[in-house]
């Protein structure tokens, strides 16, 4: 009979822990996405500065080198749906030039802005790049294209768009 009581105690609990788990985790998630938006916003000229250091050694796109990157307002911030990852997908126009004697010197674009979103990754609190820029897009077509990989994330202490003033990194 007492081990009647102990499955039976060991059920209740786990029904318990099941119910109250959800919301918890619900909003211990919304609690992260706050402390993340904000420490975004103190670290984001450091981040940007990374971005641009990352992405300009990577070789990519081939035959070109970075030349700097005017970042805008745009931040838009989206969760990875198989990971839970938190992402910051931020609006940048960057600017190339051909590597001198390279394949690209004669072509005219080089020298036209690129639209594109750079992507910043949340992980074990702390910010983070790896360089990785989604051009000709701006945040917001970004997560719309991405729509099965990502999903928006809005805070009540955040609008869906941040605004901060945009800064060049060359």
């Amino acid at each position: 009979m007492d081990n009647l009581y102990i499955v039976a105690g060991g059920v209740v609990g786990a029904i318990l822990a099941f119910v109250i788990w959800k919301p918890l985790r619900a909003r211990l998630r919304v609690r992260e996405e706050a402390r993340a938006m904000q420490s975004f916003r103190v670290q984001r000229e450091q981040l940007e500065a990374k971005f641009f250091d990352l992405a300009s050694t990577q070789g990519k796109p081939r035959g070109l080198t970075w030349r700097d990157c005017d970042w805008q307002s745009g931040v838009v911030f989206a969760r990875d749906v198989q990971s839970g990852l938190l992402t910051a997908l931020v609006a940048v126009n960057i600017r190339f030039e051909a590597v001198a004697g390279g394949d690209m010197e004669s072509v005219e674009a080089v020298g036209l802005i690129r639209d594109a979103a750079a992507v910043f990754h949340f992980r074990r609190g702390r910010w983070g790049t790896g360089g990785k820029a989604l051009f000709n897009m701006n945040p917001a077509e970004a997560l719309k294209r991405l729509e099965g990989q990502y999903r928006p994330v809005f805070s009540k202490l955040s609008p869906p768009n941040d605004v901060q003033s945009g800064t060049r990194i060359h």
